[in-house]
Parts: structure tokens; sequence; C-alpha cells
């Protein structure tokens, strides 16, 4: 039986392992699905793509997902991913005390609130906030030493250790523990439209995210070419950080997410209805979604 073709935008970093894998060891093969993969410049171009149909899928900030902007069409999160993800990196030798500048990604993003949220944590309201469009500006800023922190995801805070470049202070999950960061998401049109082909894709990706959570070391091996890193430096990363298909249920979280962002300005009221778990459900079993009520 001929495989279903998918177009497949992706990112680079450990919040996007679960579609690496998936396509690599023959999730989606197994599913049915004849995966196309693009790596995207940066999340801010994927929504556009999304609501237009030029992808299918695609794994990006949840923040992105729920705070749509006018005349976008509507997305859904569908699995998660990232878990915990951005995390607050200051030059090697420096005190926390002493940072007086600070890199971060354009505005809405986990990197950015994750920042946000521990900025006021530290005591930092005085230090300066350069803004760059996208995690990897960020990064060149602090490696460039136009910054004295930087916020960003992993693999990156860990190669920043293991080169000798920074230290890893505060992360997500002290300000938000559980909160979810990049998300499986396709546009509510597709949901609607093609309910079994999006189970066949969440099946997939539940499938290699435990197949992450089992085998670091193939999976950083696999990775490695995607992210452009080491898998040394993903190996690191993975001891810190991994993904979670279960990150988009914790609710808590992201309601304090949500409501920093509609205090920053980012979104007018709390937006509702842009999670969909039926599909994750469904992989996991039965009694799925009562285990995590």
């Amino acid at each position: 039986m001929p495989l279903t073709p998918i177009r497949f935008a992706l990112l680079r970093g450990v919040c996007q392992l679960p579609a690496y894998v998936a396509h690599e060891t023959g999730c989606f093969a197994r599913a049915g699905l004849d995966a196309r993969l693009t790596i995207a410049p940066t999340a801010w171009m994927v929504p556009e793509q999304l609501s237009t149909g030029a992808i299918d899928f695609a794994v990006i900030p949840w923040t992105r997902i729920a705070a749509a902007e006018p005349g976008e069409v509507a997305l859904r999160a569908l699995c998660g991913s990232g878990h915990e993800e951005a995390v607050l990196v200051i030059r090697k030798g420096l005190a926390p005390e002493d940072v007086r500048t600070i890199a971060i990604p354009r505005e809405g993003g986990m990197k950015d609130l994750t920042a946000m949220g521990l900025i006021e944590s530290l005591g930092w309201s005085h230090c300066e906030q350069r803004r760059f469009p996208s995690g990897d500006g960020a990064i060149i800023a602090f490696v460039g030493e136009g910054a004295d922190a930087a916020s960003m995801v992993e693999p990156y805070a860990s190669m920043m250790e293991r080169l000798g470049i920074g230290t890893a202070i505060r992360r997500t999950g002290d300000v938000w523990p559980g909160a979810p960061g990049c998300s499986l998401a396709a546009s509510a049109a597709l949901v609607e439209r093609a309910p079994g082909l999006v189970q066949q894709v969440v099946d997939a990706y539940v499938e290699a995210a435990a197949f992450v959570e089992a085998h670091p070391d193939a999976t950083a091996r696999i990775a490695s070419d995607y992210i452009g890193v080491h898998a040394d430096t993903i190996r690191a990363a993975l001891r810190v950080n991994r993904p979670n298909v279960d990150a988009l249920r914790a609710h808590g979280a992201m309601t304090h997410v949500l409501e920093l962002m509609r205090t920053l300005g980012y979104v007018d009221a709390i937006p509702e209805g842009f999670v969909d778990m039926r599909f994750l459900d469904r992989a996991q079993g039965p009694g799925t979604a009562a285990a995590h009520a």
C-alpha cells in the first residue's frame, strides 16, 4: 500500500527530537506516512505555512499556536514535545548580579517568556534587553560578547558549557514547572478534514518519543546532522532536558504563561480551544486522559 505524503516543518533543538527520530527510524513509514521534512530558519515563518497549506504539520512553540495573529488561520497543538525547554545562560565567570545585558529572541516564544519570568525572579529589571529576530541571533550575540546573558534552548545551553563560554543558571522549570515548549501542530482545518491522518502522525510521534527516552545515545547521533552540533553535546543536553509528549497536560503552568502573555500585551485575552488532545489520548491507550486529569 502506498505511503501518504505529508510535509513537515521542523526547527533545530532537543524539542524536535521525536520528529527527527520518527523520520530516521521508520516510525512515520510504519504509520503509513511518507514524511518530507524541511528545517525552518525560525519558528515565526511556520504558522503562515501551516495556514496556507504549504506544510501539513510542524513542531513549533505552543505559545505561537495560542497567540494567533489577526487574519491567521486557527492552529491546534496536538501533542507535547519540548518540555521546560528554555535556559538562561550567563557568561562564564560572570556573577549573576553583574549581568547588565541580556540577548532575547523575538517576543512570544518560550525563550522570550522564560527570560521575562526569570528576569523578575533574579532581580534583573535594570538590565538592558537586546532583542533579536531569532534564537540564533541571540546565541550569536552571546558568543560574540554582545550580551552578558542569553535565553536559548538545548542543546545550545549545553554547548555553551562544553565550550567553556557560558553557564546555565535557570530553566523554564524553575519558574513554571512542567511547562511545554515546542509542540506538534497542524491547522484546525486539517484536523477537521483528515482526523485519520492526524492520528497516524501522532501515533508515529509517540512511538518516536519513546525511542528518544529509551535510546539517548542513538538519538544524539540521529539529531546531530539535523541540529548541526556534535552528538556529544546532544547527549549532554539529554541528561538535563528531554522531550515529553504529555507536556501539554501541564495546565497550571500553561495558565501562568498565558497570564504573563496577557500582562505583556502579547494577547488581549487568554486564548482557549487551541489544544486538541484526542489523538494523543488514543495513541497512548484507554485511561490516559483520566490518569492526567
